[in-house]
């Protein structure tokens, strides 16, 4: 990665807000946390795909909303760590799809394999849950998956929407 200029540090650091705010203001707040994982927030984990350097905003913007969840400092690092690995190997896996789409255009194919991705990584929140909160943890795996499929589709659509009006390049 290139060396971060004043302008990309103020545009991490946008990222990361918008992250928290999606994430922790009500109500959706609501379905941010527990065995649900519903955030609305997720949409941009996409902006990654457009332009690496948008993986520390994201992963710090995780990380800082990740704070208000009851576990607190422990899920700042199994949230954040896990947003930041497995968005960089999503990078990595699917990033050569960019130019393909599915639905008439609706959704890139990378989105949407990452979407996938995504969602089964959800097993490092399920696995959190289980050891501190002994909850199920395949019951979690299915519920928390299918919330952050669900979120990152939504997300998916709207910022490739967005990005044809917006250069997430830069």
């Amino acid at each position: 990665m290139k060396q971060l200029t004043a302008r990309d540090m103020a545009q991490i650091a946008i990222v990361a807000a918008i992250c928290i705010v999606l994430t922790i203001t009500p109500p959706l707040n609501a379905m941010a946390y527990y065995g649900y994982q519903f955030r609305v927030s997720e949409m941009m984990n996409f902006l990654a795909f457009y332009n690496p350097k948008y993986i520390i905003g994201v992963t710090i913007g995780c990380m800082i909303a990740n704070l208000f969840s009851s576990f607190g400092l422990i899920d700042v690092f199994v949230g954040g760590g896990s947003t930041f690995v497995f968005l960089g190997l999503g990078l990595i896996l699917f990033g050569r799809f960019k130019n393909k789409f599915l639905f008439d255009g609706l959704i890139r194919l990378d989105h949407f394999l990452f979407a996938i991705f995504f969602s089964i990584s959800m097993f490092t929140i399920a696995l959190e849950l289980y050891y501190l909160q002994g909850q199920p943890f395949f019951y979690n795996w299915l519920t928390m998956g299918l919330g952050e499929f669900a979120s990152l589709i939504f997300g998916a659509i709207v910022i490739n929407q967005l990005s044809k009006r917006i250069d997430f390049t830069k």
